[in-house]
């Protein structure tokens, strides 16, 4: 039985391939692990705020007004991170990177003191124990050939968990959805490939 955290970012709603391969990935864990609870934001339809001046302030200071709404939230995005034992992240890849709102969830969550503190030693990440499935969607093929070095997506979360402590994280790609010869298979291709 696992906690799994499913992380939402697609806005394209019931057409996006990002969101079937999350779901097929959830859906295998659950298979795998009977009786798990699986908890699904969408950080499409409920943006997290972007980073500005309150915000900050409010995410490294002690001071900081416990009933501060986006403090608050933020607080749940860490919380919801270090109950899950699994996160499923869909990740369309958009002019080579992430949706601003993954972005932006990640910057609420990828805090000093919280997700990773400085030592004498350098950093040390604060988010241990965890396993990350990427479902990243593409229109052309970036996990090889010419379009790889614009991949600036998967590489970044895979960089990013790494630095809070995370460092079992699959990527599960559906790519080339928008290829004449490629669109029809895609998918399942990526869901074929699906290992849990």
């Amino acid at each position: 039985m696992k906690n799994i955290l499913h992380v939402i970012s697609s806005p394209s709603g019931e057409n996006s391939i990002s969101i079937k391969l999350g779901n097929a990935i959830v859906e295998k864990l659950v298979a795998e692990y009977p009786g798990s609870s699986v908890i699904e934001i969408n950080v499409a339809k409920d943006p997290f705020p972007h980073l500005e001046e309150n915000l900050i302030k409010a995410t490294r200071s002690s001071a900081a007004p416990s009933d501060d709404e986006a403090l608050v939230r933020s607080n749940k995005a860490v919380q919801q991170i270090k109950d899950a034992d699994i996160i499923v992240i869909g990740v369309p890849l958009f002019n080579f990177s992430i949706p601003s709102t993954l972005k932006a969830w990640l910057d609420n969550v990828v805090r000093p003191g919280v997700a990773f503190t400085y030592s004498e030693n350098g950093v040390q990440g604060l988010i241990t124990g965890k396993q990350v499935y990427l479902a990243v969607a593409s229109g052309a093929i970036y996990s090889e050939g010419p379009m790889k070095d614009f991949d600036f997506a998967a590489p970044y979360l895979e960089k990013v968990f790494n630095f809070i402590g995370v460092t079992d994280i699959t990527t599960v790609r559906a790519e080339g959805v928008n290829m004449p010869n490629l669109k029809d298979i895609a998918l399942q291709k990526a869901i074929d490939s699906i290992a849990v």
